[in-house]
């Protein structure tokens, strides 16, 4: 009872917390790919396509509801951008769909996913076109935009999802030219060290760095890496930014277990852009403690699942019992069925050849033999007439 006033009272404090220290909220990927500065860092740093090395925050337009709209459906971590192409004319433009997986496994059906946006991003575009000149799009020198499909992953685990459509679909072996077909690009956090992130300089690198830690090992990584460059970039990044970093910083503290005391001044701090303090308090945790309570978790887990199993396997063994012994009972009772109804259908029939024997009239023989074995008298007259003749 006291572990639950305990709990309660801590989120009681953590939600009041949130209140003190500026409305801040947990942050997903999906807020800091909203982002138009933190998209064009992405951008830049992680696809190696010289076009988009120039792209500014001003060049970038989320459309994600649109689309999510017209398809009907509204994936959380879904977004689609619209890119301005400087330099490579008035009408050159660009779409990024970025997919953001968390879960600890790989979406297999990620392609076909990307197929739906693209189809529609198209299909959209070729109706905005027709609006300003009706029958463009059936036009020779019609073209449609280019789509940059990317999947943003943050699991630990590697990806090992195929990266082409083709992959999904049946038969392509023998109609392989007839299946249309693409290539998306899977940016996975934990290919880059933290020592390569922090080269990069930009906020976007930060948090990815930071979204990186899931584990007691992370964070001793985390913790180990160059304060210096981080407190560096905290110092430089814009307002709006610093919101998001110590959004993300809020919510490594939770996730690490932080007392929401030193999460608070962890948030505080990183507001005031004075780093040294935030990572002291970082120090305190004791991260053996937080290993072994994992591998402690891990252990009754994986005895309760055992636990679990074995009686699964016991009812399932004693269900099996039950049904052999129900069978066996069935059978005994209907073979005792069967003996009795033969023994009755003998009885009557000595019965009636008895009669005969007597020379009883067959209807006084009919009432002695309703009488004696409760027969309706349609049944009687039957037994009278199958066994009377043959005495």
């Amino acid at each position: 009872m006291r572990k639950k006033k305990v709990s309660s009272a801590r989120r009681q404090q953590a939600k009041k917390l949130q209140t003190e220290v500026g409305q801040v909220r947990d942050v997903n990927s999906r807020t800091i790919f909203k982002n138009p500065v933190l998209v064009s860092q992405f951008l830049r740093d992680n696809l190696d396509i010289p076009i988009l090395k120039n792209v500014k925050p001003e060049d970038i337009e989320d459309v994600t509801e649109r689309y999510q709209a017209y398809l009907g459906i509204s994936f959380e971590t879904d977004t689609v951008k619209r890119i301005r192409l400087r330099g490579e004319g008035a009408d050159s433009q660009l779409y990024l769909i970025s997919l953001i997986e968390h879960k600890s496994t790989v979406d297999y059906n990620v392609a076909m996913q990307l197929l739906r946006y693209m189809v529609c991003i198209w299909n959209e575009y070729a109706k905005e076109a027709e609006r300003h000149q009706k029958g463009i799009s059936r036009t020779k020198g019609f073209r449609y935009p280019a789509i940059l499909p990317v999947v943003y992953y943050e699991g630990n685990q590697n990806w090992t999802a195929d990266l082409r459509l083709r992959d999904r679909i049946m038969m392509t072996d023998i109609l392989g030219q007839y299946v249309p077909d693409f290539t998306y690009q899977v940016i996975r956090i934990h290919d880059y060290t933290n020592e390569e992130l922090l080269d990069r300089k930009d906020e976007m690198s930060l948090l990815m760095m930071i979204n990186k830690v899931q584990t007691a090992e992370d964070m001793t990584r985390f913790l180990q890496s160059e304060q210096n460059k981080i407190a560096e970039i905290v110092s430089k990044a814009p307002s709006h930014m610093l919101d998001i970093i110590a959004a993300t910083i809020w919510s490594l503290c939770i996730k690490m277990n932080m007392p929401v005391d030193d999460a608070k001044e962890c948030v505080k701090k990183v507001k005031d852009r004075d780093m040294g303090y935030l990572f002291e308090n970082m120090e305190k945790m004791d991260i053996q403690a937080e290993r072994k309570k994992t591998a402690e978790a891990e252990r009754k887990a994986a005895l309760a699942e055992q636990k679990a199993k074995s009686a699964e396997q016991k009812v399932a063994r004693e269900l099996k019992a039950a049904k052999v012994a129900q069978a066996k009972a069935a059978q005994e009772i209907k073979e005792l069925k069967e003996k009795n109804e033969q023994q009755l259908e003998s009885a009557i029939k000595n019965y009636i050849q008895l009669c005969c024997q007597f020379h009883m009239e067959k209807d006084g023989a009919k009432s002695l033999l309703m009488g004696k074995y409760h027969l309706n008298k349609s049944a009687a007259e039957d037994k009278i007439r199958k066994y009377w003749e043959n005495s």
